[in-house]
């Protein structure tokens, strides 16, 4: 197979995307409006006169190198990754090359492992067990295999760390598969403890509903990141970021708001590309937490998914210890009682067009990480 790589419109682009069952909101040309501070463009695989592959690459240039780029394709691009990746990738990096990147930096969604929620529960009751991928059983992904084995012997380089999260998007998430279940099925693959804590919130009068109120949902949010100790995103982000998704399809991203007694307690913001949901963002009360808004939250968003004939509802990413002492693994464990599974994916991948730029490029985000 020989392809081409050339520059597509957005709506080319857009329209693609609707052609394929569940690609990621990041691939999609709305997600490069909202990222404004990065050049996007939208880019076609082409066999033939036939579209057959897109990705959104966002191009963040080199301090005092303005004309020289890092080339980013989040959780992209959308291509064949079961296929032959050198007929994929190597136009891609032709083009970008003579586009003046001086790296491609990609996140194929292709997974490697998963494990069910009872053996990760497994793991962390066994203290001989510290991380995911010290667990004695897992299903394994040939392709994602085989994808890892060949970005390897092309020069790429992994970029994802040892805990799951960098600079990018985790290798790491945690997923709940919904095709071919009921409502009661999800319901009843949750723990005890969600379960009891969905029932409180019904119980307790809490109300969710979907709403517009972004600024309602900044403050929450802006309280939370000071409780957990995280740096918000501003208001005008979000702005940004919902009106972008909309113009799109009105579906893409909806606010869901968790009231008690006229209080806000929580509040979530779920995405939705074709068969896929995700929870991109959440924020909760100090007070009031017994009555367990966010809870509400979550269930809102699965059966919403659920009735949206979605496969999948991503709760986004995780770390992969399973230390009972490490505090990271609350996340992980909260995560655990949806029933759902843990997934690895390939992870991101870097492949140096121009090593001497790479190094330097590579130097300086070193050194302003510190």
């Amino acid at each position: 197979m020989s392809l081409r790589v050339r520059p597509i419109s957005t709506a080319e682009h857009g329209a693609f995307v609707r052609t394929r069952r569940s690609p990621s909101f990041l691939q999609t040309p709305a997600w490069g409006r909202v990222k404004t501070e990065w050049r996007a463009e939208s880019l076609g695989w082409f066999d033939g006169p036939a579209l057959v592959g897109a990705g959104l690459v966002l191009h963040r240039p080199v301090p005092r190198l303005e004309r020289r780029t890092l080339a980013y394709l989040p959780e992209g691009p959308v291509v064949d990754w079961a296929g032959d990746l050198g007929a994929w990738l190597d136009p891609l990096a032709a083009h970008l090359r003579a586009r003046g990147a001086f790296a491609i930096r990609l996140g194929p969604p292709v997974r490697t492992h998963t494990w069910s929620a009872e053996q990760v529960k497994d793991g962390i009751a066994d203290p001989r067990v510290r991380r995911l991928t010290e667990l004695p059983y897992g299903q394994a992904d040939p392709v994602g295999a085989r994808v890892t084995a060949r970005l390897r012997d092309a020069g790429w380089l992994p970029r994802s760390p040892d805990d799951g999260f960098g600079v990018g998007h985790p290798q790491f998430t945690y997923e709940l598969p919904l095709a071919g279940r009921t409502r009661d099925d999800l319901l009843a693959g949750m723990n005890q403890v969600w379960r009891r804590n969905i029932r409180k919130a019904a119980k307790e009068g809490v109300e969710v509903t979907v709403g517009d109120d972004l600024k309602a949902f900044h403050d929450l949010y802006v309280h939370t990141a000071e409780r957990d100790r995280f740096t918000p995103r501003p208001l005008p982000y979000f702005t940004t970021m919902f009106a972008a998704l909309r113009a799109e399809a009105p579906e893409r991203i909806s606010l869901y708001l968790a009231h008690h007694e006229g209080d806000l307690v929580a509040a979530t913001v779920l995405v939705r590309v074709g068969a896929r949901a995700w929870y991109a963002y959440g924020a909760s009360s100090t007070a009031k937490r017994e009555v367990r808004g966010s809870n509400a939250c979550q269930w809102a968003m699965i059966r919403d998914a659920w009735a949206a004939g979605c496969d999948v509802y991503s709760l986004r990413g995780i770390t992969p210890t399973l230390d009972a002492d490490d505090p990271h693994v609350g996340l992980i464990r909260f995560k655990t009682g949806t029933g759902g599974e843990a997934v690895r994916y390939v992870g991101e991948w870097d492949l140096p067009l121009r090593p001497a730029v790479y190094r330097a490029f590579d130097l300086y985000m070193r050194r302003r990480a510190r």
